[in-house]
């Protein structure tokens, strides 16, 4: 069993994996675009509407399109991408290129990991396969059988295994699928033994949280209210708790927790090892979380353990204890036990204090505690007896990330998932007995990766602050001050970017390129305090340390502006909005995903609302000011030269509205004063990048790079 710091509303997949190709660089330090005869953008129509926030009028030209059902907006939509694609397609060594992400691309990929008594659940996904396969072993030492295909669902392979759960003794998995990257899934239940679906199906299971009972009766789950049972609009939130029987009708599925709360809590369950305790964890944004204990054995309503406390709060109960991982005055986090039966703050005992490093997740595996630590934004993990006494830190191949860990509290083995920008994706297993880890399943890649290494700098930002960025680059190279940069970074809701593989990086250094990825306030890596150093009034902190970054990487010669292209998606996106409209003069090219650009409107559109807490809201008298103050949407000028954009979004994405990148577009076509270009690209059946084939990934790949090759002078 494990409970850890979730990320649970906005995807960061796009800035996890950043994917490069092979092409020969040239030293070419003219402007790419007056290469080309660029011709001028469709023209977009002006339909001012103004609003009135306190006193303060606001004009929105393009108001009409973000309604994206309308011939109209589909009409425009469609010259949009008809004008994308007379350049893009026209680019020289697309067919190369494509073929070599391709081949890149085909490189397979491991996820988590899974125990249920004597079964071993992964998954895993190999060569031209859109979506990964969920395996199992019977015996820890058996050969990987499939369970699920996703592949077999779907002839596009638009239908994604979203999530899974085992039951205590594997017998049953729950799992959930969804269509075209909706994230909206479908929950399905299959017996490992025989493979068999049963006929429990329960939809609008997003993202579920489930704990199994232990004799397989049935599971409490998560999942949100159909249409019509609360009013339009409000779908997407009202996540509550019930409970099903197996073979039960789940319309008749009892709730359990969650009427009359906010509609953004975000609840989550675990039940103890004994079957009797049902812990709720009631997440309230990325700072605040209420935990609630329900006594199964007595059908007692949940017992409030913490309330009113803005501070982060995960729980797991097990053998008579409650283990508390909180940042309760302790940005770095810490451990409390206290017992079931007087689980009230009194008698909180600290088992785990504060260190130096952050304590990102705790896992109850094999009766001892797992300790995920991230330090300097690599992780460290570490083991504890359940009455807190340390029992060693388990060695780690190099500096890298652990990304997933697996294992249930009785189990003999843990499994932990690492990797790093050089060491591909592989599977540990930890002997509990023998305190050894050895290779359980890896992936084969044909790449000689120890040609290159990994530097981890410190630059100042704007106001004095340390921050830490990874360069990544050919051993030996020494950087002209005109190499070729592309640099990322993510920068909110408490997400960490640490060392991962990055499949396709390999040709780009090879060919003496770096790639740098920057930890920006805002993110989890130094705890709490850096995420609220990043957050509502402090955002534009995140967008300092970014810009400091690109200064930091010109000021030292590793590059300049004419190769110097940056790269981001979802809060990512909102960055690389930020960075074009607060300093244009830095960047070459830019590409602009899934993102967020109008920041008086965004909480108007999908799941935006679960957001506030880490933004604010225009509807806010307060809060107003900050927004308006950054909203990159709201800060392009006439007669700017902007750098060359290419803006990326998708037509399914229900976390992230297109409007966003709709908008901008015709804006910064209007009111651009240069020869560079600004593209949109809308991918069909797509969401926000959970789930997409590998299909439509070499695809958008293949544009991705033709863009920046073209503007950065690579031939």
């Amino acid at each position: 069993m494990k409970f850890h710091l979730a990320v649970h509303h906005l995807c960061i997949t796009l800035i996890a994996a950043v994917l490069f190709s092979a092409a020969a660089l040239a030293q070419n330090h003219s402007s790419a675009s007056s290469t080309m005869n660029i011709p001028k953008p469709p023209a977009t129509k002006q339909q001012p509407v103004t609003d009135d926030y306190f006193g303060h009028r606001v004009v929105d030209p393009y108001r009409w399109l973000e309604d994206g059902s309308t011939p109209e907006t589909q009409q425009w939509v469609a010259e949009q991408l008809a004008y994308t694609r007379s350049i893009l397609d026209k680019l020289p060594g697309r067919e190369k290129l494509h073929a070599r992400i391709e081949q890149l691309l085909e490189i397979g990929n491991l996820g988590e990991t899974q125990v249920g008594g004597n079964y071993y659940f992964h998954t895993r996904r190999d060569g031209k396969q859109n979506q990964p396969v969920l395996y199992v072993r019977k015996g820890v030492d058996s050969k990987d059988s499939p369970l699920v295909d996703a592949n077999q669902l779907s002839k596009d392979g638009t239908l994604a295994l979203d999530w899974w759960q085992v039951s205590h003794d594997g017998k049953f998995v729950a799992f959930g699928t969804s269509q075209s990257g909706s994230e909206m899934s479908t929950l399905r239940v299959i017996t490992t033994a025989t493979q068999e679906l049963l006929p429990d199906t329960i939809e609008r299971t997003r993202g579920a949280s489930i704990a199994w009972k232990h004799e397989n009766s049935g599971f409490y789950y998560t999942r949100y209210p159909r249409p019509g049972e609360v009013a339009a609009g409000q779908e997407m939130y009202n996540r509550h708790v019930f409970y099903h029987a197996l073979g039960s009708d789940p319309a008749k599925d009892p709730l359990i927790f969650g009427e009359g709360r906010d509609p953004q809590d975000w609840p989550a369950v675990f039940l103890s090892d004994d079957g009797r305790w049902l812990a709720i964890m009631v997440e309230h944004g990325w700072t605040k979380t209420e935990v609630f204990l329900k006594d199964l054995q007595a059908n007692s309503a949940p017992l409030p353990i913490t309330s009113g406390k803005d501070f982060l709060y995960f729980v797991q109960p097990y053998k008579g204890n409650l283990y508390i991982l909180t940042n309760e005055d302790s940005p770095h986090f810490r451990v409390f036990q206290a017992p079931l039966t007087a689980p009230s703050r009194e008698h909180w005992r600290e088992i785990i204090p504060q260190s130096d490093a952050v304590l990102k997740e705790l896992h109850i595996i094999g009766g001892q505690l797992f300790a995920l630590y991230e330090h300097n934004a690599h992780s460290l993990l570490k083991r504890f007896a359940t009455d807190g006494k340390p029992l060693g830190e388990i060695p780690l191949p190099t500096l890298g990330t652990i990304s997933d860990i697996g294992g249930d509290y009785d189990s003999t083995t843990a499994f932990y998932l690492f990797s790093s920008f050089t060491v591909p994706t592989t599977i540990y297993r930890f002997d509990i007995s023998a305190t050894k880890s050895s290779v359980w399943d890896e992936v084969t890649t044909g790449l000689d990766t120890s040609q290159y290494e990994t530097r981890q700098v410190w630059y100042n930002s704007k106001d004095g602050t340390r921050v830490p960025m990874f360069l990544v680059m050919r051993k030996g190279l020494k950087p002209t001050g005109h190499t070729p940069v592309l640099l990322t970074a993510y920068g909110g809701f408490n997400v960490s970017l640490t060392p991962e593989f990055s499949k396709t990086i390999f040709p780009w250094l090879d060919h003496d390129g770096i790639f740098a990825m920057a930890n920006l306030r805002g993110g989890s890596e130094f705890g709490e305090d850096w995420h609220r150093a990043g957050m509502l009034e402090k955002r534009q902190n995140v967008f300092d340390d970014f810009i400091a970054a690109a200064e930091y990487l010109e000021k030292s010669s590793y590059t300049d502006k004419q190769h110097l292209a940056i790269r981001g998606g979802s809060n990512g996106g909102l960055l690389m909005g930020a960075a074009i409209t607060q300093r244009p003069d830095l960047f070459r090219a830019v590409i602009c995903q899934v993102p967020l650009l109008d920041m008086l409107r965004y909480q108007n559109f999908q799941i935006a609302k679960l957001w506030i807490p880490e933004y604010g809201s225009s509807e806010d008298p307060k809060q107003f000011p900050w927004l308006y103050a950054y909203s990159p949407y709201h800060h392009v000028t006439t007669g700017t030269d902007y750098p060359a954009i290419l803006f990326m979004t998708a037509d399914t994405d229900t976390r992230v509205d297109p409007m966003h990148a709709k908008k901008m577009t015709p804006l910064l076509q209007a009111y651009t004063d240069g020869p560079n270009p600004v593209l949109l690209r809308i991918e069909p059946k797509a969401g926000h990048g959970a789930g997409k084939p590998i299909s439509k990934q070499v695809e958008e790949w293949t544009d991705i790079y033709s863009f920046l090759f073209w503007q950065l002078g690579i031939k």
